[in-house]
C-alpha cells in the first residue's frame, strides 16, 4: 500500500490553507485504507468551480495556481489532508459483493462550508488503491466533464447532489476500448457514506462498527434523530424525496446500486446517467442494464429495495431479538412507498400549476403523463409549454390534448392565483434546459476530439439556469433530432 507521506506536501502559505477537520479518518482504521494519490505526468486545470471554492472557504486563485493544479491532480497533498480510500460494500444489480470500496477515489479530507456543512473533498480518477479489484484507478476525460456537467446542472435544478469543484487532465491515457486521455475530478459531497458502507460491516458481523458509523451519521447528517430506527426512518424519507425528484425532471440514474445510494440523501455516483426526451417509464439508456432493472420507471421501487437492505444492514442495531429487529425494520420500510407517493404527487400538482389538492388530481397528472407515452411527446418541453399555454403544439394530434387540457383548465379554474401567478410559479419548477444527451455528447466530443471546450463552457452556462428561458439559447431546448435519438450511456470505470 503506497505510503501517504510519499508525495510532497504543499507549502504552508500557498494553496495549503485547507481548513480540513477530518472526521472520518478518526474512526477505526478498518473504516478505509490510507493512501496517497498516485501522481500524474503533467496536470492541466480544465474547470474550476470558483462560486464552490468560495463557498468552501478556498480561494480560486490559489486552486488554480501551478501548486493548486498539483493537488487537485493529486501530484501534492494540501496540509492537513490525510487520504484514504473508503471500504464498503453492494448490492450491484441485485447481486452481493461484499467488498468493493474506493477503487478510483481518494477523500482528501473535510471542510466545513460557509453555511456551516461539512463537505468531503474527494478526488476520483486518483489512481489505484486496495479496492481496486485489478482495476487501473484512473478515469477518462468522458466521464469526468460528464458528471462536472451533470451534477452541476442538478444542483441547479434544486436537486440534493455532489458538486464538482475542478477538471484536470493528467497529460497521461487510459485504456478502455481504446486510448483515452485521462482525468481526474475534485467531487464535493456531504459525505461519502453509502448504503453499502453499513452493508460492508454487517456481512462481517461487526456489531461494533455498525453502532460506530450510525453514530457517525447520526452526528453528521441526522442530529435530530432520536435513534438507530429513527436514522433509518430519515434516511427512508430523503429517498424516497430524492426519486420522486428525480422523476419530476426525467432523470435517470443508471446504475442503482446499493454503492451508489448516499445516506446523506444527495445524488452520487454519475455513470450511465441521462435525461429523457419523450416520455416513457421503460426508458433505459445504460449499456450495461440489459433487463432495464433502473428503467426510468422503476426507480421509485428499486429505491425501496435498496432501502430494505439498509434495514437488514442495519436490524442488529434495532433489537438484540432478530424477530423483534425484523418487524421494526419492516414497519419502518412501509413509510417508504407512501413518503415517495406525497412527494411525487405534491411535485406533479407544482408542475401543473396546482396549489391546493383536491380529489381527482392524481388522475388529471397520470392521464397527461399517458397523453405524452401515447403521442411520443417530450417530457420537459410538455410540463414548460403548458404553463405558456402552447403544448398543444407539441402533439401530432392535437384534439387529443385538446380533451385533456378542457378538464385541467376546470380544475385550474378552481385555483385562488391568477393566470400570470400560475404560469410563473409552473415556469418555477419546469425547466426548459436540461442537459440533453446529444448536446452533452456534442460537448465531449469537442473537448476530446478537438480539444475544443467551448461546448462544454456554453453548455455549463446555459444548464446553470435552468428554468430562464432565453432566446440565444433556444436551440439547447430542443430534443433531440430523429437521428440522434437511439443513445446509449457507459459507465465510464
Amino acid at each position: 500500500m503506497p505510503d501517504e507521506m510519499s508525495l510532497p506536501r504543499a507549502a504552508s502559505d500557498s494553496a495549503a490553507r485547507w481548513p480540513f477537520d477530518n472526521s472520518y479518518g478518526r474512526l477505526p482504521e478498518r473504516f478505509y485504507a490510507r493512501l496517497a494519490p498516485t501522481a500524474v505526468s503533467a496536470p492541466k486545470l480544465v474547470k474550476l468551480n470558483r462560486p464552490l471554492a468560495l463557498q468552501l472557504g478556498l480561494d480560486p486563485e490559489v486552486l488554480a495556481s501551478p501548486e493548486g493544479v498539483e493537488i487537485l491532480a493529486g501530484n501534492r497533498l494540501a496540509e492537513g489532508s490525510e487520504p484514504i480510500a473508503l471500504a464498503y460494500a453492494g448490492h450491484q444489480f441485485g447481486n452481493f459483493v461484499p467488498q468493493l470500496g474506493d477503487g478510483r477515489a481518494v477523500l482528501l479530507g473535510e471542510v466545513v462550508d460557509a453555511t456551516g456543512i461539512r463537505r468531503d473533498l474527494q478526488l476520483k480518477g486518483s489512481g489505484p488503491t486496495p479496492f481496486s479489484r485489478r482495476g487501473d484507478g484512473r478515469a477518462a476525460l468522458g466521464p469526468v466533464l460528464r458528471e462536472y456537467l451533470v451534477s452541476e446542472a442538478m444542483h441547479a435544478l434544486g436537486i440534493p447532489t455532489t458538486r464538482s469543484l475542478a477538471a484536470v487532465t493528467t497529460g497521461d491515457y487510459v485504456y478502455r476500448e481504446a486510448a483515452l486521455p485521462g482525468a481526474v475530478l475534485t467531487r464535493v459531497a456531504s459525505s461519502h457514506i453509502r448504503v453499502g458502507t453499513f452493508q460492508f460491516f454487517a456481512a462481517r458481523g461487526d456489531i461494533e462498527a455498525l453502532r460506530l458509523l450510525a453514530d457517525h451519521v447520526i452526528a453528521r447528517h441526522y442530529p435530530d434523530a432520536s435513534g438507530y430506527r429513527d436514522l433509518y426512518e430519515k434516511v427512508i424519507a430523503r429517498q424516497a424525496a430524492l426519486v420522486a425528484r428525480w422523476l419530476l425532471v426525467g432523470f435517470i440514474h443508471g446504475v442503482m446500486n446499493t454503492d451508489n445510494v448516499s445516506i446523506a440523501g444527495e445524488t452520487i455516483d454519475y455513470g450511465p446517467c441521462a435525461f429523457m426526451d419523450a416520455y416513457n417509464p421503460e426508458t433505459v439508456f445504460s449499456s450495461i442494464d440489459t433487463y432495464g432493472r433502473y428503467a426510468y420507471g422503476k426507480q421509485p421501487q428499486i429505491g425501496g429495495w435498496n432501502m430494505a437492505r439498509l434495514g437488514e444492514a442495519l436490524m442488529p442495531l434495532f433489537a438484540e431479538d432478530t424477530d423483534e429487529a425484523l418487524k421494526q425494520a419492516n414497519e419502518s420500510l412501509q413509510t417508504y412507498q407512501p413518503l415517495f407517493g406525497r412527494a411525487l404527487m405534491a411535485g406533479l400538482r407544482r408542475k401543473l400549476g396546482l396549489s391546493t389538492e383536491q380529489d381527482g388530481d392524481s388522475e388529471l397528472a397520470q392521464d397527461f403523463l399517458n397523453l405524452l407515452h401515447d403521442h411520443g411527446t417530450d417530457f420537459t418541453l410538455a410540463f414548460r409549454r403548458l404553463g405558456d399555454g402552447t403544448a398543444r403544439n407539441l402533439f401530432e394530434d392535437p384534439a387529443a390534448f385538446d380533451a385533456w387540457a378542457t378538464r385541467w383548465r376546470e380544475r385550474t379554474a378552481s385555483e385562488p392565483q391568477d393566470e400570470a401567478t400560475r404560469r410563473a410559479t409552473m415556469h418555477a419548477v419546469n425547466p426548459i434546459y436540461i442537459p440533453r444527451n446529444h448536446r452533452v455528447e456534442a460537448a465531449l466530443s469537442a473537448a476530446i476530439e478537438d480539444g475544443d471546450y467551448g461546448p462544454f463552457e456554453e453548455l455549463q452556462a446555459v444548464l446553470a439556469q435552468p428554468y430562464e428561458e432565453r432566446p440565444e439559447f433556444a436551440a439547447y431546448a430542443e430534443p433531440p433530432p430523429a437521428d440522434q435519438r437511439a443513445y446509449r450511456t457507459f459507465c465510464g470505470t
